[in-house]
């Protein structure tokens, strides 16, 4: 076991002795758990491969999941990265700091192996949260830094979701408050025109969706091809983004969805298959939306935000799927959103966490 060793701070103005403090943590090959605007994160340096190796060990990570690298201003792509494409270099106009990975050709020999798991390629973020942001720049390295839990575990909004999964397994945590986007970010990767393209633009492809969505990519790349990654399409060989290999996310208990065009319909359908579970012996949960919560029956019924607010929706999913938990809740249904905006990364987050178990209504 690791003494683990918690520090508190103000979101918008964190202690600078604090945070100095971190980062010699990070400096000195220690793994760091700090919040972003996305989801808490699980730092070290990413170019030294025995401090990225506690992020696997603390997690329990497979090692072919590469790992997302956090940087502090865009100085630091040169060091890390091929330059950049023109299209690529607009996103980052648009959408750095903020929630958008961005997957590029990794300079060799600069990071660890084990943060791109053997591809010639790494994914890069400038996360836009003030903690983060001052922790790498003090850190002065390249920060790896996947979600601060373990993994399949439902990823950490709060510092007390690190507390639960990874106290005594890693070296710091750093507080500083819930986090606002709620979903991991959006990570991408821009495939160039071939001389066989007759349009001469190239193809931005959506690994994961995440805080920024399609349309947002769209509007900063007027001309270029945007592709969604399918929805329940998983990747042969080595997955190239974090998020599309593994069941991620999911709460202890069994979870399926619940799908239909009607909402009466679809709610009628969890209630039978609630009371079906209880009369068997299961403790039961309804993970749905305030506007239906109150015509649901179970041990323990989640309203998740507002289906006229999908942000809420995305900023509480992971605590809501951490309340049944710590209600011992082993049968689950929860129903869907739309998939338009952020609704496409609420779902495939919801679909990870069901392990793909959907039922129509």
């Amino acid at each position: 076991m690791t003494m683990t060793t918690y520090w508190k701070v103000t979101a918008g103005n964190p202690d600078p002795a604090i945070v100095a403090e971190a980062a010699v943590v990070l400096q000195q090959g220690g793994v760091v758990a700090f919040p972003t605007e996305t989801v808490y994160g699980l730092g070290a340096d990413a170019r030294q491969t025995e401090a990225v190796q506690q992020i696997f060990t603390a997690k329990g990570r497979p090692s072919d999941n590469p790992l997302i690298v956090h940087i502090a201003n865009r100085s630091q792509l040169e060091e890390l990265t091929l330059p950049p494409d023109e299209a690529v270099s607009r996103l980052l106009d648009a959408f750095w700091p903020g929630p958008l990975t961005v997957v590029l050709p990794a300079r060799p020999g600069v990071l660890s192996p084990l943060v791109t798991a053997g591809l010639s390629t790494v994914g890069l973020r400038m996360p836009d949260h003030p903690v983060a942001l001052q922790l790498i720049a003090a850190a002065g390295c390249p920060v790896a830094a996947p979600s601060a839990n373990r993994s399949g575990r439902p990823s950490p909004t709060h510092a007390e979701h690190v507390l639960e999964d990874l106290t005594g397994r890693i070296d710091a945590i750093v507080d500083g408050g819930p986090t606002g986007v709620g979903l991991e970010s959006t990570v991408v990767e821009y495939a160039a025109a071939g001389p066989e393209e007759a349009s001469g633009r190239g193809v931005l492809h959506i690994l994961r969706p995440g805080g920024i969505t399609a349309a947002q990519l769209r509007e900063a790349l007027p001309g270029v091809e945007v592709r969604e990654s399918s929805a329940h399409a998983e990747p042969a060989a080595a997955p190239r983004s974090p998020g599309m290999k593994y069941t991620h996310y999911a709460p202890r208990g069994v979870m399926t969805l619940v799908q239909g065009d009607a909402p009466e319909r679809v709610l009628a359908r969890i209630q039978r298959e609630l009371d079906a579970a209880r009369a068997r012996g299961e403790r039961t949960g309804a993970l749905t939306f305030r506007e239906h919560a109150d015509a649901l029956r179970a041990d323990r019924v989640v309203a998740c935000g507002s289906l006229g607010d999908l942000e809420s929706v995305a900023q509480g999913l992971y605590a809501a799927l951490r309340e049944f938990d710590e209600a011992g809740i082993s049968f689950i249904l929860a129903e869907t959103c739309p998939e338009e905006g952020i609704g496409a990364a609420i779902m495939n987050r919801l679909r990870k966490a069901a392990g793909d178990r959907v039922i129509e209504a």
